[in-house]
């Protein structure tokens, strides 16, 4: 088997098929050469995933490939850009021929539902980590941004907000498998970027965000971008029924659900003149869209409960260097 750093490029990565129509050299050069079409910019993005601090250290290599190429589609489908190609920086304890050919695998198969190629990157020795960059293509001018929310614009979120944060503590408390549990883990561990509703979004979402550290912590990226405040309804935010059964039997965790990240959804923005487009949308895709409050004049992030009394919360995101979730 394969043990130098060549070797390994070539067995795992080089010998399957990663091309593309706007890949003109790929893998087995200094560099990749591409190209973007004229009527295109060119979005890029870049992630690091770390054993221990992005993953457990105890999950599986396909599930570890899934996740990272996964966690920066999403950062593209937050922009609407289609995504391309990919390069890969992989560092390894050692090389683990088992663990590469399930990585490699795996990797291949997610690069292939979102038609993304592999033009390059580097494997070296060291603690298990692993960096992508991912870069996509959007009609000149129509990338979503941050900024551009205003005052009486609808705020929507993708999916369900809260399962990966629940599966993690039951990975941690080593809680019982079940039906809910197998639900929740396979959020945390395979989430679904929202490529395909972020290109629909062109156009009609006034600002785009993708919620990877926690639904108040990113949408109040949105809001300093935009220099607005927001509204939100608290029983709006979309539970699943796995995590409403969970915490059903474990309230205690129900605080700061909505903030402990690795969700992966869309949150965004859309004039009310617009907010009628979003249906035909919702009829394409496997899971729902939900109003959960409006942009308002001033600077802040406002929680409501049913009642209309104002919920008081901390945002409590992860921060690598303030080290809380």
């Amino acid at each position: 088997m394969p043990d130098s750093e060549f070797e390994i490029i070539k067995h795992y990565f080089s010998s399957r098929t990663w091309g593309g129509e706007n890949i003109i050299v790929g893998i087995g050069d200094d560099a990749a050469v591409v190209s973007t079409p004229a009527d295109m910019q060119l979005v890029v993005s870049i992630d690091t995933l770390i054993s221990g601090v992005h993953f457990p250290s105890q999950t599986s290599a396909a599930n570890i490939a899934g996740k990272a190429l996964a966690v920066n589609l999403s950062d593209l489908a937050a922009m609407g850009a289609t995504p391309v190609w990919f390069t890969l920086a992989l560092s390894l304890p050692e090389p683990d021929h088992n663990w590469l050919a399930a990585f490699s695998e795996s990797l291949a198969d997610m690069a292939a539902v979102y038609g993304i190629a592999l033009v390059g990157g580097d494997t070296t020795r060291g603690s298990l980590s692993i960096t992508i960059q991912v870069a996509g293509h959007v009609p000149t001018g129509r990338a979503l941004l941050r900024a551009g929310a205003s005052p009486g614009d609808q705020i929507f979120v993708s999916g369900e907000i809260g399962d990966a944060a629940l599966g993690l503590v039951a990975l941690q408390q080593q809680i019982a498998a079940s039906e809910d549990i197998n639900y929740l883990l396979a959020r945390l561990h395979r989430p679904q970027p929202r490529v395909e509703l972020g290109q629909a979004l062109a156009g009609l979402a006034s600002a785009c965000i993708d919620i990877s550290d926690g639904l108040f912590a990113d949408l109040s990226h949105i809001l300093a971008a935009s220099g607005v405040g927001a509204r939100l309804t608290q029983e709006k935010i979309p539970l699943s029924d796995p995590a409403q059964r969970f915490l059903s039997r474990h309230p205690d965790l129900s605080a700061g659900v909505y903030n402990r990240g690795d969700d992966y959804e869309l949150c965004f923005c859309v004039p009310k003149e617009k907010c009628s487009q979003l249906e035909a949308i919702k009829k394409q895709l496997p899971y729902r869209l939900t109003h959960i409050g409006e942009i308002v004049a001033g600077d802040e992030l406002q929680l409501f409960d049913g009642k209309n009394t104002r919920v008081d919360f901390e945002k409590n995101n992860y921060d690598h260097f303030a080290g809380k979730i």
